[in-house]
């Protein structure tokens, strides 16, 4: 049995990432949000994709449940956003993410 002494081709590790955001990038437009700024940079660092939820949709959609269940009215109303990284990574909570304004 001969022995394979190739090295295999090193990791083009900009390609990796360009290629992460663009999937990253898909799947915000295929949910409803909005690419609004990519790749920014700062001294501070660099912020890849800046995207923007459809909060109007959400509040009209809030309000349409809370006439349809008057009930539900007499409750308090918050809006809350999941972080969710990757598979089995930490969930970030934000309570109270925005207002219906």
């Amino acid at each position: 049995m001969a022995n394979s002494t190739a090295v295999p081709a090193p990791i083009d590790r900009q390609r990796l990432g360009c290629d992460a955001e663009a999937r990253a990038a898909q799947q915000l437009l295929a949910a409803g949000l909005s690419l609004l700024h990519r790749n920014y940079r700062c001294r501070m660092g660099e912020l890849d994709l800046i995207a923007r939820a459809k909060r109007r949709r959400i509040v009209l959609a809030t309000r349409h449940l809370l006439a349809r269940y008057p009930a539900l009215q007499k409750l308090p109303v918050r809006f809350d956003a999941m972080l969710v990284g990757a598979e089995n990574g930490p969930i970030e909570w934000l309570r109270g993410a925005f207002d219906a304004s």
